[in-house]
């Protein structure tokens, strides 16, 4: 257990230092974007070519990714029937609600808890191919089809998915370590020089981000919706994510614990760029990832320890 608290205060210790960078400007105003790019488009994709091309592709392919695919579904349909009469909001503005409630942030938060909680960053691969190849387009899909401003043909969706930097550095690892290619030494150590900057620079432009940051505003008329997409992603995901773990697939140990608190992370930060983007949700989306990003790191905490680990 000393362990994961000592990984956990690795990541919460990065996340202050980025927290009083913004709070001091040191940045500038443009800070939390750039840092954001340069993990996004530069060192992310670099980390999952390293992670992957030394990985078992059968393990990033198999049980985790159905986890995720399973407890993130689940969750979703969860919320739409939970609100669809309740809350009576259009359709575009639940698919973002239900995305932020089901959407967890992979890469952002993932790969740190991956590395220094888990001990092995490619438990986060499955889980960042899944929402970026499958869960994302199809979403994005959804909002296309029930909205009248950004029409996209699934050609489109297709070609936008595989130009995902991301999904390139996940794809040129896979083939890596499926044809047991040898990258030469200077190819690859420039590729590991750059992954290096990846978990610092994304965990400080995370921090940036709680900056200034006001949740729940009364008259934003939606605080029922983010209570309970929070509650949904913060206990729902996790709780399905344990019971297909286990029952459907028979995991246990690490395998289980990396299931179960990969379902604990909070909500992506791109799903509030996808909520801008289409106009729809955007209050939501952002109350979602500020409350469930405070939360988590303490519900995984307590995920952990439920766990025996």
């Amino acid at each position: 257990m000393a362990g994961v608290l000592s990984g956990f205060s690795i990541i919460w210790i990065v996340i202050l230092v980025g927290y009083l960078v913004g709070r001091t400007g040191v940045l500038g105003e443009q800070g939390r974007h750039v840092l954001s790019r340069l993990t996004f488009f530069v060192a992310s994709p670099a980390l999952l070519f390293v992670t992957l091309a030394e990985s078992d592709p059968v393990a990033v392919l198999g049980p985790l990714m159905w986890v995720a695919a399973i407890s993130a579904g689940l969750t979703a349909v969860i919320y739409h029937v939970a609100t669809y009469k309740w809350l009576r909001r259009e359709p575009a503005e639940r698919i973002v609600a239900a995305m932020s409630a089901s959407t967890v942030n992979s890469a952002n938060l993932g790969l740190p808890i991956a590395l220094y909680v888990l001990g092995d960053m490619s438990h986060a691969a499955p889980i960042i191919l899944f929402q970026l190849a499958i869960y994302q387009p199809i979403n994005l899909a959804m909002l296309d089809a029930t909205t009248s401003t950004h029409r996209t043909t699934p050609i489109a969706l297709l070609v936008a998915t595989a130009k995902n930097p991301m999904i390139i550095g996940s794809l040129l690892g896979l083939v890596v370590a499926l044809t047991r290619f040898e990258v030469p030494e200077l190819v690859l150590a420039p590729i590991e020089l750059i992954s290096g900057a990846s978990i610092p620079a994304m965990l400080m432009a995370f921090g940036i981000s709680l900056v200034g940051s006001k949740p729940l505003d009364k008259k934003s008329g939606r605080r029922a919706d983010v209570l309970l997409g929070s509650a949904a992603k913060l206990f729902i995901q996790p709780l399905i994510a344990w019971l297909a773990a286990v029952y459907l697939f028979g995991l246990t140990g690490g395998m289980l614990v990396a299931a179960v608190i990969m379902a604990g992370l909070p909500t992506a930060q791109n799903i509030f760029i996808t909520a801008q983007r289409y106009e729809r949700g955007v209050t939501v989306a952002k109350d979602t990832v500020l409350i469930t990003t405070i939360c988590a790191i303490p519900m995984m905490v307590l995920l952990a320890l439920m766990l025996g680990i």
